[in-house]
Parts: structure tokens; C-alpha cells; sequence
């Protein structure tokens, strides 16, 4: 399951600590560039998420049948985070590409169709949530559009469907929801209130727990990979430090978002070093051809924060 849908899910009521290092961490790796022709270039389409896989793990039955679980909502809720970059029939259009490629015949034209129930849900979504009564309270606001959500479902999919689609999440929303409820019960005193959050947390799935404790795992190795190499620890020991804490997969994709930063402040520093040479020229030309030179155009986006 690919980290942008996951960290939604985990980080959608609370603030997920080390989220960037986390995306580095379990992003999937961009096709190679000596990839075969036939393999698809996911994100030319969408450029913010180049860098990614295709979010949800969609498959078939041995009867050819479409396995309708998470990993189908996880599918349309990837793609569907690209609106605003793309209109929402281009990104129909494309989820039914990928659904073409993963599946075959009879079980994509099912899961197309669950597709369109699926956009006609997320329509009607916003008209109830307007409808919902105001509250103060966060705990109440929440189990009542969680509420609203599961009655609305029953106009779209069948038990099955809904159940296969959103009992994952749900369960993320309830858990969410039992811990604003324990938070704003005023009658728990704060040990009583301990033991109630620590019941939730042992109730949880163990990948459950796993998905929501990864962002400060990865967050206090990196602060111990930081105090390493004020120690004078290489990138060999370093590399070593994050396989026997991560994997070595991990480790390597870690290390590429090192030498990623480290070209990128090289860059910079050239940069900022020439542009103060160019203080004095009146020429606009002689400032863009420098940043052509060092930085490509989507690059060039970023320099705002450096030429202050």
C-alpha cells in the first residue's frame, strides 16, 4: 500500500511527526529509466506525485472475480488526491487505465462501476456534511458525520460493498473518535484517562499500531543519525545504523534522499554565490540564465525562499 493514502488514513485527526522523512522511507521506487517501453509512466500525468506507485493492491479471484476490500478504495483515493492538477474526468479515465492493467475484463468493468458509485458517494458527501447539525464539540462532530457517512453508503453499494471498501477505514475513524471522546470526558481524571487510551491501543491491529508509530520511529532514528554524524560517522555506518533499524531497502532509499539534499544545498550555495556577483546587473536575462543553468524549471518554483 503506497504512503500518501496511508498517511491520510493514520494522520487525518492528528499530526504525524517526520512525515517527510516517512514518504522517503516507504514511497515506491520511480520506474528506472532503462524500464521497458510497455511499462506505464504513472506520473506524467500527475507531476506532484512523481515519485510514487499507484496507491492499493486491487486483484481478482480464481472465479474472475473483482476482490471488493480497502485495497479498491485505496486504488480510486490515490488517483482522486490529484484533483486540482487535473480535472476529475482525466482522472477517471486514468483510474480505468490502471484498473485495465491490473485486471482483467469482467472484474474492470466491475470495479469501474464501483468507481462510479464510488464518485457519486464522495458528491453527495459534501451536501450531508453541510446538513449536519453544528457543534463545540469535536468528539460529537466527528461520531456524527462518521454516522452520516455509513447511512449515505446504503444509497451506493450493497452490505458487502461497503463493508469491503470502508471497514478499514472505519475502524481508523472509530479509534480516532474513542480518543477524542476519552480526551473530552471531563468526568476521567488524567490516570483513569491513561488507561482508557491504553485499552485502545491494545485492541489495535499490530500493523495498525505499526502504521501509526512508523513517522516518529523513523523521526527518533533520524535524530540519532544526526548526533552520529556530528561524531564523525560515515555514510557506511550510517547506511548500517538504518538497515538494522529499518531494512536495508529502506536504508538505501534513505540514503538517496541524503545525497538528493546534499546535491540540493550544493546548488544553492553555487547559486546564491553567483547571484551575488550579478547584484549589480541590470540585465533580468543574466539572473534566469543562471537559474537555468543550475536548476531545472519545476526546481525554480522552490528559489523564492532563497532569494529573500
Amino acid at each position: 500500500m503506497d504512503t500518501n493514502a496511508k498517511l491520510l488514513r493514520v494522520g487525518a485527526l492528528a499530526a504525524v511527526a517526520g512525515i517527510g522523512l516517512y514518504f522517503a522511507l516507504t514511497r515506491g521506487e520511480a520506474p528506472a529509466a532503462q524500464a521497458k517501453p510497455a511499462d506505464p509512466d504513472y506520473f506524467a500525468f500527475v507531476p506532484s506525485m512523481t515519485g510514487t506507485r499507484p496507491d492499493g493492491d486491487v486483484r481478482q479471484t480464481a472465479a474472475d472475480k473483482l476482490a471488493v476490500n480497502a485495497e479498491l478504495a485505496y486504488l480510486f483515493d490515490y488517483y482522486l488526491a490529484g484533483l486540482g492538477e487535473k480535472p476529475l474526468e482525466a482522472i477517471r479515465a486514468e483510474i480505468s487505465r490502471e484498473l485495465d492493467r491490473r485486471l482483467s475484463a469482467a472484474p474492470a468493468t466491475e470495479a469501474r462501476r464501483l468507481l462510479d458509485a464510488y464518485l457519486a458517494y464522495k458528491r453527495a458527501l459534501v451536501d450531508v456534511e453541510r446538513g449536519l447539525p453544528a457543534t463545540q464539540d469535536l468528539a460529537q462532530g466527528a461520531r456524527q458525520r462518521l454516522e452520516a457517512m455509513q447511512r449515505l453508503r446504503r444509497a451506493y453499494f450493497s452490505d458487502a460493498e461497503a463493508e469491503g471498501l470502508f471497514s478499514a477505514s472505519d475502524a481508523y475513524d472509530l479509534d480516532a473518535v474513542a480518543r477524542l471522546e476519552i480526551n473530552a470526558d471531563q468526568r476521567l481524571n488524567d490516570t483513569q484517562r491513561k488507561e482508557r487510551i491504553a485499552a485502545l491501543d491494545a485492541r489495535l491491529p499490530q500493523q495498525v499500531r505499526d502504521e501509526r508509530d512508523a513517522p516518529a520511529r523513523v523521526l527518533k532514528l533520524e535524530e540519532a543519525v544526526a548526533k552520529a554524524r556530528a561524531q564523525g560517522q560515515g555514510d557506511n555506518e550510517i547506511y548500517r545504523m538504518r538497515a538494522a533499524a529499518l531494512s536495508p531497502e529502506a536504508a538505501a532509499r534513505l540514503a538517496d534522499v541524503d545525497r538528493e539534499e546534499a546535491d540540493w544545498q550544493r546548488r544553492i550555495a553555487s547559486y546564491q554565490a553567483q547571484r551575488q556577483q550579478l547584484a549589480g546587473a541590470s540585465d533580468p536575462a543574466s539572473l534566469q540564465k543562471l537559474r537555468d543553468t543550475i536548476f531545472s524549471a519545476d526546481e525554480q518554483k522552490r528559489l523564492g525562499a532563497y532569494e529573500q
